[in-house]
């Protein structure tokens, strides 16, 4: 996701020249921002409609009995995730262009935490006020690590499942930042993805987990995908894009059946991997239509304001929104205790947004560039 920044293409003058004869594209791709809230609210379709727990059904029985037209389509929306890196990889490869590794860092950092730092300890309280730590298992060690952001390599558990992806994002950040570090050039970036998509097939036949770790062959086809895409925007369709664009497609289909595999745990029952591959086919024609520019028609400024509700959406509406429907589903019809919830995390969103986003990002920045009071005194 879902975790990328503000979408634009400002080229910063010190980065490379367009290809010869080809003026980069200007303008900001809001596009893109909307397509990241599609890709948020795809994926809160699933956990609320699709998502099954015999054991403890959140909605008192099967969702499939609560909700049986919507279910079985609501059953793909784990596919956004796929968009999420998608745009990702094209937003970080946009980003990083004539940066620093600091400069990146630093703005990824900004960029991330205070959101997160807000929804897990909200995340946290809501859930120990009402089930306590002996149910949650939330102890003051687990929310302490999740701060982190680093609690899946920690061992510690994730406050919310859906933080899962942030670690897939992290080493997305880290195999870049050695991209950054060398200088962001054409060529480097094309010798980084072609390199990223051939560990990712060796990797697991390494042996060796740290490479497997930092490979990531279940998403690196779609990280890769979106810088690609980026590629394209900046400096044309060249062949050796197109192959490389080909090469992640072909990859990413053949990891459907394991990412599948998952997912079908989770709807408790069979997906088509037809289906599958045409969502995802789709979701790679519409970030190309992005950076093509075919689809200039749906680039409303307003969808700024949608990019800025993704991030918070994505980390507040898992844990929360099901302790909700454990505890309203009985008094309220579904479909009207679905939109209110949405309603609720949507505002919530705007104001975490609002007042934790935009003033910490601020104040991080200052902090973190030295460029606070003081600053030039030393």
């Amino acid at each position: 996701m879902m975790t990328t920044q503000a979408v634009s293409p400002h080229i910063p003058a010190q980065a490379a020249a367009p290809a010869a004869g080809r003026p980069a594209r200007g303008g900001r791709l809001y596009t893109l921002d909307g397509l990241r809230l599609v890709a948020a609210l795809i994926v809160v379709a699933f956990h609320f409609i699709a998502f099954d727990d015999w054991a403890t059904p959140l909605w008192g029985k099967s969702t499939s009995a609560i909700f049986p037209t919507a279910h079985p389509i609501a059953s793909y929306g784990w596919l956004g995730v796929q968009l999420f890196f998608l745009i990702s990889g094209f937003v970080i490869c946009m980003s990083c262009w004539g940066r620093t590794v600091k400069d990146f860092a630093i703005s990824r950092v900004i960029r991330l935490y205070p959101a997160y730092w807000f929804a897990v300890l909200l995340t946290a309280g809501v859930m120990l006020w009402s089930h306590g730590m002996k149910q949650t298992g939330y102890t003051p060690t687990k929310i302490l690590s999740n701060l982190t952001m680093l609690q899946e390599p920690m061992g510690a558990g994730d406050i919310d499942p859906v933080y899962w992806t942030l670690w897939t994002e992290l080493r997305f950040y880290l195999l870049f930042a050695i991209v950054a570090a060398l200088g962001v050039t054409y060529r480097r970036v094309v010798v980084f993805c072609g390199i990223w998509l051939l560990m990712s097939v060796l990797a697991p036949h390494s042996g060796i987990a740290l490479i497997q770790l930092m490979a990531m062959p279940e998403s690196a086809p779609f990280f890769v995908a979106g810088v690609v895409m980026f590629l394209m925007h900046r400096f044309g369709t060249k062949p050796e894009l197109w192959l490389l664009l080909g090469t992640s497609w072909l990859l990413a289909q053949n990891q459907l059946p394991s990412l599948m595999k998952t997912a079908e745990g989770s709807v408790k029952h069979q997906l088509s991997w037809t289906v599958c591959l045409a969502v995802i086919t789709l979701f790679y024609l519409l970030v190309l239509g992005v950076a093509l520019g075919r689809l200039r028609f749906f680039n409303r400024k307003w969808l700024t304001t949608a990019g800025a509700l993704t991030f918070p959406l994505y980390l507040l509406h898992e844990e929360l929104g099901w302790e909700i429907i454990r505890r309203l589903h009985t008094d309220i019809a579904p479909w009207p205790l679905l939109g209110g919830i949405l309603a609720v995390m949507l505002i919530a969103s705007w104001l975490v947004h609002r007042f934790v986003e935009r003033p910490s990002a601020k104040a991080m920045k200052k902090w973190l560039t030295g460029a606070g009071p003081g600053a030039g005194r030393r």
